[in-house]
């Protein structure tokens, strides 16, 4: 289900990332989903930074996503991102638990809106606990955004 992301993965993100329902549920994104050079700075500096785990999740040798953990001040914070069409399928549940077996350090965070229900879901699953609630601007929204960050300790 996982592998390294290739420069070739790219614009099928970009594609993903079009999507308005998703950046809504995603909140935190880039301002403008359409902005193909911030898209393109932003994976850059992913790709080019060795500290940052990234992988493309693949299903039936299509991509339909990716997950990374990155430094974010002082703490390592798990993001990931699953095509619309296969939301709903446990692919997500699966890819990152293949993720987490990989990166095992701990203690790991991620964020999400707090009505991204399905995000939350997946996360407990998984074993993330709700550590704090924050309000940030989400660009994907547009406007501030309740979130809660998210913390694996096992």
């Amino acid at each position: 289900m996982l592998r390294d992301v290739e420069e070739a993965d790219l614009p099928v993100f970009f594609t993903y990332q079009q999507d308005p329902e998703s950046v809504r549920m995603a909140a935190f994104t880039l301002a403008d989903p359409a902005d193909h050079d911030a898209f393109t700075a932003y994976w850059a500096r992913l790709l080019d930074d060795p500290g940052t785990v990234k992988r493309t999740i693949a299903f039936n040798g299509e991509v339909i996503g990716w997950v990374a953990v990155f430094d974010r001040g002082a703490r390592r914070e798990l993001t990931y991102w699953l095509a619309r069409p296969y939301w709903g399928k446990g692919l997500a549940t699966q890819a990152l638990t293949e993720f987490l077996h990989e990166v095992t350090e701990r203690p790991l965070y991620c964020r999400a809106a707090t009505d991204n229900v399905a995000a939350l879901r997946v996360l407990e699953k998984l074993g993330f606990v709700v550590v704090a609630e924050e309000s940030e601007f989400a660009g994907g929204r547009g406007e501030r955004t309740e979130e809660v960050v998210l913390e694996l300790v096992r």
